[in-house]
């Protein structure tokens, strides 16, 4: 049965009072997946549009050597050819008396003035053709420039073809493959050397996570042996038919309670077995899993003088269902112990965009700092001035407990404080 919270003002807020303004724009703590950026480049590769690769980068660096050294020779065979025409010098030349040319131009030249157009003729035809030689100089060297930037980009790229490899095992090794070893054979340079170092690191890695599985398999034995043999001991107590209604009601509520730890333990175990991804997921009905969690909390709700309330939606997720109802139950009990008497809890589901669904759990109680939020995800954390003592409120795991397995469901959790008291948790899951 599910219960609407009052309207007329925010959950918990009795009725005419005011009801505080709400920050427009509150701190929440969020494990989204960031929004991509367009990278650019940075320092001396600012003016890119572009994720400055280190091929981009070799490229640039190759061609860009190669068209220094063309300007530099360029100026150098310039200066050159133009000193070696300027200290050329003709034989000289006279013109007899009386004797004149005529140019095609119509200038007439003497012998009076023949040295002097003479001079000027040569200097004419030597700028003429330095300006020629420059102009087809400087179309040979873009050529050469663009033809050494293409070469250039295709040898950055064999040069970092041993790179490209150790990335694409690195890549195949997020994915849960340690396994793979790069293997890298040719010269004894320092790729090879970074190869051989990373080939290191993964055997040690392959070791230390085969360790765990074999102490998962051993804990495993270990936890299920002692359920295995309470479940035995109650149900043989249960088979008694002397035993009195009392007897029987306990026994069967110590066999359910027993059963469910059974279930616990199982989902942990698949859990830590998976590297802390599930492997083997399920459709999920989320408001059955929140419905089994409120029935387990309302006993301890009860005691406490603390409201509960529901409002469950229909709405089906992938994942593990006793996982995922702990990710309801740590929220309730962690909702229910810092909370006060005469309080409420809410938890409610309901589709998400994307085909996700969407659990929430809110609750009275006191303020909850903005800055506090980014730590009540972390082991043994509690929100300051919280009595430590007390043991009725956990040892301070249930959210980390609740964050971890949202991970491993490929989920997103966001913590957001209350206007006055009380926090509301957020926590999404892919859809099946």
């Amino acid at each position: 049965m599910t219960t609407p919270p009052p309207t007329g003002g925010a959950p918990g807020t009795p009725a005419g009072a005011p009801v505080p303004p709400r920050p427009h724009q509150p701190p929440t703590v969020a494990a989204a997946q960031p929004t991509p950026q367009v990278v650019h480049g940075e320092g001396l590769f600012s003016w890119l549009p572009l994720r400055p690769t280190i091929r981009i980068r070799l490229t640039l660096l190759y061609g860009g050597m190669f068209l220094m050294a063309g300007v530099v020779l360029l100026m150098l065979m310039y200066f050159f050819v133009r000193q070696a025409f300027y200290d050329a010098s003709l034989p000289p030349l006279r013109l007899g008396d009386g004797v004149q040319i005529r140019t095609e131009d119509g200038t007439v030249i003497t012998a009076a003035n023949f040295e002097q157009w003479l001079r000027h003729f040569q200097s004419v035809q030597a700028e003429a053709a330095l300006t020629t030689l420059l102009r087809k100089s400087l179309t040979v060297l873009v050529c050469l420039a663009v033809i050494a930037f293409i070469l250039g980009y295709a040898l950055a790229g064999r040069v970092l073809r041993p790179l490209n490899r150790i990335t694409r095992t690195a890549r195949e090794v997020a994915g849960s493959d340690l396994h793979r070893r790069i293997d890298m054979d040719g010269p004894d340079d320092e790729l090879k050397e970074l190869a051989d170092t990373f080939d290191e690191m993964l055997e040690r890695l392959d070791r230390a996570f085969d360790s765990q599985r074999r102490f998962v398999a051993n804990a495993s034995h270990e936890l299920r042996t002692p359920l295995a043999i309470n479940r035995t001991l109650l149900e043989v107590q249960l088979s008694d038919p002397e035993a009195s209604a009392d007897l029987q009601q306990l026994g069967k509520t110590l066999l359910a309670t027993n059963e469910r730890s059974e279930q616990l333990v199982e989902g942990l175990l698949l859990l830590a077995r998976s590297d802390n991804e599930l492997t083997d997921r399920r459709p999920v009905e989320l408001s059955e899993v929140a419905v089994r969690a409120l029935e387990q909390i309302r006993p301890e709700a009860a005691g406490r003088e603390v409201e509960l309330r529901s409002v469950l939606e229909p709405v089906q997720v992938s994942g593990n269902g006793v996982l995922l109802e702990r990710i309801a139950l740590n929220l309730l009990q962690n909702a229910t112990r810092y909370n006060m008497p005469g309080g409420w809890v809410e938890i409610t589901t309901s589709p998400a965009p994307g085909g996700a669904g969407e659990l929430v759990v809110s609750n009275t109680g006191p303020v909850v700092p903005g800055y506090e939020l980014e730590h009540i995800f972390e082991p043994f954390r509690r929100v300051k001035g919280a009595d430590r003592t007390r043991s009725d409120k956990g040892v301070g795991l249930g959210l980390s407990i609740v964050r971890s397995v949202v991970r491993a469901h490929g989920g997103a959790i966001e913590a957001t404080p209350r206007t006055g008291g009380g926090l509301t948790i957020r926590v999404r899951i892919p859809g099946a």
